[in-house]
């Protein structure tokens, strides 16, 4: 490059080659300090960004381990049971348990549906009594028992929501595979499903942002709310519950769909699974806190939303544990399936007048 570099107007290279002795002077010490006091505030904007950025999140919150049943349930030798999603309580008590037999899930979706059995069906006391679904599903996600016992299974990769009889056979089958749409006849990811009179509810979903109702036939009847991540569906005698994870809120409804109560997250974390106990009050599973890490934590609302007692459940270590779906047997006996942890668990909530 020559001595004589030209420069056009508005270069950089223009302000090096300036002459600073054509310029008025008071002009350009105003310019200048103006151009300083610019350029100091965004270098405190940007210091200030950083420093927001490299802060450490704040510590984990403490509180009180809840001992898990770990000889429940029996696993049979050779069986692969991994990412265990969903877990629903049929009338007698058996636990049924969906999960992913190996695979993990990974985006893009694979297209190939799992090789092998993905619902066991165990005896309250754990014994595996049946398994099915192999060859079926690609991502099953949620696994719900109606009042008569029929088995219905969500798949975000296939975007349909299934119904089974309690032995695996198919016998109805709702969305259209691999296509993601916010209607009557598609879903988009959807996620779980709970059951009213007449009515099936479910969660719709990662992509969409509402619960679609239907009749048990499948007939179409109508969808309302506006969730980010409605990641799960449960009622009771008077109310329906959505978790709204992305939101950070539980949004808690009338059977007629309307909002009744917004009962925000603790610290923003992320409530992945709920049940009613009765009486108004609720049991939640929160999957990941307000600063996105992994964990288990278990909570107990009251009727007004606010929160009686919380436990954790999750495996030591960082990640080392998601819950993902919970279920309550007849017996009161409490299931939580831990996605991370490769693993289903039994426990019991501690009396209220042993808090």
């Amino acid at each position: 490059m020559g001595a004589a570099m030209q420069t056009k107007a508005g270069d950089p290279g223009e302000l090096a080659h300036f002459d600073l002795s054509r310029v008025d002077g008071t002009a350009f010490g105003f310019g200048v300090v103006s151009l300083f006091r610019s350029l100091g505030l965004l270098a405190g904007l940007a210091l200030l960004s950083l420093a927001a950025c490299s802060a450490p999140p704040p510590p984990r919150e403490d509180v009180p381990r809840l001992t898990v049943d770990t000889g429940w349930p029996t696993i049979p030798a050779g069986a692969k049971f991994g990412e265990v999603s969903g877990v629903d309580v049929d009338a007698e008590g058996n636990v049924w348990v969906l999960h992913r037999a190996g695979r993990k899930w990974a985006e893009p979706f694979p297209k190939d549906p799992i090789p092998g059995p993905t619902v066991f069906k165990f005896s309250p006391d754990g014994k595996l009594l049946a398994q099915w679904g192999a060859g079926v599903f690609i991502m099953p996600h949620g696994i719900s028992i109606d009042p008569d016992g029929k088995v219905w299974i969500t798949d975000v990769a296939r975007e349909q929501v299934f119904r089974f009889s309690p032995e695996g056979a198919l016998e109805l089958t709702l969305g259209e595979q691999g296509v993601t749409a916010q209607d009557a006849a598609h879903f988009g990811r959807p996620a779980d499903v709970a059951f009213l009179s007449g009515r099936v509810l479910i969660a719709d979903g990662y992509v969409n942002t509402r619960v679609a109702e239907f009749s048990p036939e499948g007939t179409f009847i109508r969808d309302w709310g506006d969730f980010k991540v409605a990641h799960a569906v449960a009622v009771d005698d008077t109310r329906i519950y959505v978790a709204d994870r992305e939101n950070a809120r539980i949004q808690v409804y009338d059977h007629a769909g309307k909002l009744t109560a917004t009962w925000p997250s603790p610290a923003g974390n992320h409530t992945y699974a709920i049940k009613p106990l009765g009486g108004g009050r609720l049991l939640a599973l929160e999957g990941r806190d307000g600063a996105d890490r992994n964990g288990a934590v278990l909570r107990v609302y009251n009727a007004d939303g606010k929160v009686e007692a919380s436990y954790d459940i999750g495996l030591p270590g960082d990640d080392a544990s998601l819950g993902h779906d919970l279920a309550i047997g007849p017996d009161r006996h409490i299931y939580v399936t831990d996605v991370n942890g490769g693993r289903v668990v039994r426990l019991s909530l501690p009396s209220r007048s042993d808090k």
